[in-house]
């Protein structure tokens, strides 16, 4: 029994061992093939990440070739900017502080300029308020008001190296100080009017002639301004104030006005008719020029001296030769009137009547419509000095 037993024993292990096997053959095969599927798959993949491989090698040539260097330019670039931002940075801090400084300049100049409005309104106050005392009273607050000016001009550097910043207030300030000269000179026109008109007494510290003094020729302006009031002096004349404006034409110097003071309209016409007699007195007839004026006599015998003539005297025709060198000015002294044109030089001593109409013409300071004005007065008012003053 025993026996048939292991005997049974060994048939079913066989059985089993028959049967794993073949199990095992199976699973051996299945196995395999599933490697091979692996390896397929692994071989796919392999494939996949070399083209990968050749791919991200080709972009990261292009990135090194073209990328990088475009790279290290911009941030090269965008280093140069960022210094040039930190500079313009500096700078403007710097303008920062700067216009700070400036704003507080001009804080000052601002309390200086509101000073010089109130010392200018007092001015024109005072002016306006003594403009019945007469030309005297006016003559000294306007040496008052420029005085003043001067002492803040002297004081006004900072002012000067603020004008563009100011340059709205310096206009208006230059504007009050326009109407205030404009004012004055209104006023002393008046004066000289009224002296013209109703013939008061000379006084030496009033104003009693007007004077006028304008060349074509910019080169003779000082030097024919220095002969017109080196002939004023002499005269016993002083100038009480006097004004400039530039010429409304194209051409010629600035127009100067007198206000002269220290001798009387009549007196003055009394000279100044001797002075031309006496310079006419120069001259022989001989049929050349107007008034029958000719060529100044040959000179001294020997061992003869000259007569120095009177300072007066000297001083006019210092100032006639001058005049005779312009291709056109105009001169006026009171009751005198001396004009040259391009061809003439004509002297006249007007009346106050005639003066007065000169003036409401505004002939004064044109030499040809002055030139045909003269010509109509009576002849022993007017001296044509032409041939005079071109002799040597």
């Amino acid at each position: 029994m025993i026996t048939v037993i292991l005997v049974v024993m060994c048939v079913v292990v066989g059985v089993l061992e028959l049967y794993a096997g073949r199990q095992s053959g199976r699973q051996a095969a299945a196995f395999e093939r599933r490697i091979r599927e692996l390896n397929e798959q692994v071989t796919k993949q392999n494939n996949v990440l070399v083209t990968v491989g050749e791919q991200l090698t080709a972009e990261l040539s292009r990135v090194k070739r073209d990328v990088l260097p475009a790279l290290d330019t911009r941030l090269r670039s965008t280093v140069d900017q960022v210094e040039d931002l930190a500079g313009l940075v500096h700078r403007a801090d710097e303008f920062l502080r700067t216009q700070s400084g400036r704003l507080r300049d001009l804080e000052q100049q601002r309390v200086t300029l509101a000073a010089l409005r109130r010392k200018l309104t007092d001015v024109e106050t005072s002016v306006r308020t003594v403009t019945a005392t007469g030309a005297a009273s006016i003559e000294g607050k306007v040496d008052t008001a420029l005085d003043r000016l001067a002492d803040l001009e002297r004081g006004g550097a900072e002012i000067l190296d603020l004008q563009r910043t100011l340059t709205r207030t310096l206009e208006d300030v230059e504007d009050v100080v326009a109407e205030l000269l404009q004012y004055t000179e209104g006023e002393l026109g008046d004066t000289v009017t009224a002296a013209l008109t109703a013939r008061p007494a000379g006084d030496a510290t009033s104003v009693t002639a007007t004077g006028r003094l304008w060349t074509r020729d910019d080169q003779l302006e000082d030097i024919l301004t220095e002969m017109y009031e080196r002939c004023v002096r002499a005269n016993r004349l002083h100038v009480r104030f006097r004004t400039a404006e530039g010429a409304d034409g194209p051409e010629g110097a600035e127009r100067r006005r007198y206000f002269l003071g220290g001798q009387d309209a009549e007196d003055l016409a009394g000279a100044f008719s001797a002075l031309l007699i006496s310079t006419g007195a120069d001259l022989r007839p001989n049929g050349a020029g107007a008034r029958g004026l000719a060529r100044i006599e040959p000179g001294l015998p020997s061992g003869v001296e000259p007569v120095r003539p009177p300072e007066d005297e000297a001083a006019l025709k210092a100032l006639l030769r001058v005049l005779h060198e312009s291709s056109g000015a105009v001169a006026q002294i009171g009751p005198l009137m001396a004009v040259r044109t391009r061809d003439e030089l004509l002297c006249a001593v007007l009346t106050a009547g005639q003066s007065l109409e000169l003036e409401s013409d505004e002939v004064f300071w044109d030499p040809a419509a002055a030139t045909v004005r003269l010509r109509r007065l009576p002849s022993h008012q007017l001296w044509d000095l032409t041939a005079w003053a071109g002799t040597p």
